[in-house]
């Protein structure tokens, strides 16, 4: 009888989300407002990309461990996750009540399988220390300019930030022409010759943040709501949206395998899945709506903040069907600074 009250009162959660100033506004902004409306305790985990935190996560729950209950991923890992088994735990949509709120474009299926449901949608976006570049850039083509940006751009290093689609987009009429091996290396070469620009190849979100702080890098691709968090802290950081326009993408929540915490797991998607949460993550972290915009109360001026045009769409079938091809192909390029 008096272990009950305890037991009520212990709910938690592990929530896996990227580094840096994302998690930590999470933690700030979002995570309390859930654990006051439901009592649900939320230890934050913090994961590297998606691709590696997908090894991570295959490694140890097959170690028998949950490294989170829940987790962020792209729609490249969670159907390269669905095709390996035993990483992700298909989700019950009868179990969330509010899941009809988030457009079908943001839900991950595999065959009969829903393995994710949308989180939040961000833009790769170009840019750029404003007390160190004056004369703002209009095409992602300025970033080949030596005279203006030699060693001085910090770039990921990952293929899965999707920077190929942007020299596709730039150089190559779009990103269809990723869908042929010849045009898979005409982009590759093209981003070689940005060598001598790059001064970072960034692993993880939070190196890039802090090579942007330091003045180690003075440009380059970044996320569009990071970069806005880093400029309301008052860091002289602009993201803009050049002729070509940002690559758009989504994170969705999906359920380890193994996870005991289901029932809050689903408790806290339900949460995800309602205007209110968007409207929180787009004000206080700059992320877009995977919901209505018109059902978030979202100014205009709010909306125009967190999203952008024109929008450059990845062809996710490409880094599935050509992983291997695009994998080599960059890891070589990059290989070679």
């Amino acid at each position: 009888m008096l272990a009950a009250p305890a037991i009520a009162q212990s709910r938690s959660i592990k929530i896996g989300s990227y580094g840096g100033y994302f998690e930590d506004s999470l933690k700030q902004h979002v995570y309390p407002v859930f654990t006051e409306a439901t009592g649900i305790a939320v230890e934050s985990v913090t994961q590297p990309d998606s691709t590696s935190w997908l090894q991570t996560m295959s490694q140890a729950i097959s170690a028998g461990n949950t490294p989170a209950d829940l987790s962020m991923h792209t729609p490249v890992n969670i159907i390269k996750a669905g095709r390996l088994g035993g990483i992700l735990a298909p989700i019950d949509p009868a179990r969330i009540p509010t899941i009809d709120n988030v457009g079908e474009s943001f839900l991950s299926r595999q065959g009969d399988s829903l393995l994710g449901v949308g989180a939040l949608s961000f833009f790769y976006s170009m840019v750029i220390n404003t007390d160190e570049i004056t004369q703002e850039p209009t095409s992602w083509a300025d970033f080949w300019d030596s005279s203006r940006f030699e060693a001085s751009l910090g770039l990921p290093k990952s293929v899965n930030f999707h920077f190929l689609d942007v020299v596709a987009a730039t150089f190559l009429g779009g990103t269809d022409a990723l869908r042929t091996h010849d045009g898979i290396i005409a982009a590759v070469e093209k981003a070689a010759e940005l060598h001598q620009n790059v001064a970072l190849w960034y692993t993880g979100e939070s190196q890039m943040e802090q090579a942007l702080k330091n003045f180690d890098v003075v440009g380059g691709m970044y996320f569009h709501d990071v970069a806005g968090l880093m400029a309301a802290d008052g860091h002289p950081i602009k993201s803009i949206f050049p002729k070509e326009g940002n690559v758009i993408d989504f994170n969705s929540w999906t359920l380890a395998q193994g996870s005991d915490k289901q029932d809050e797991a689903y408790e806290f998607i339900a949460f995800s899945c309602t205007p209110e949460a968007q409207a929180i993550m787009s004000r206080m972290i700059g992320t877009a709506p995977v919901v209505d915009p018109a059902s978030t109360g979202l100014s205009g001026e709010e909306l125009a903040a967190v999203t952008g045009t024109p929008a450059i769409h990845v062809p996710y079938e490409v880094y599935l069907d050509d992983e291997t091809f695009i994998n080599e192909a960059w890891d070589r390029m990059v290989a070679q600074a």
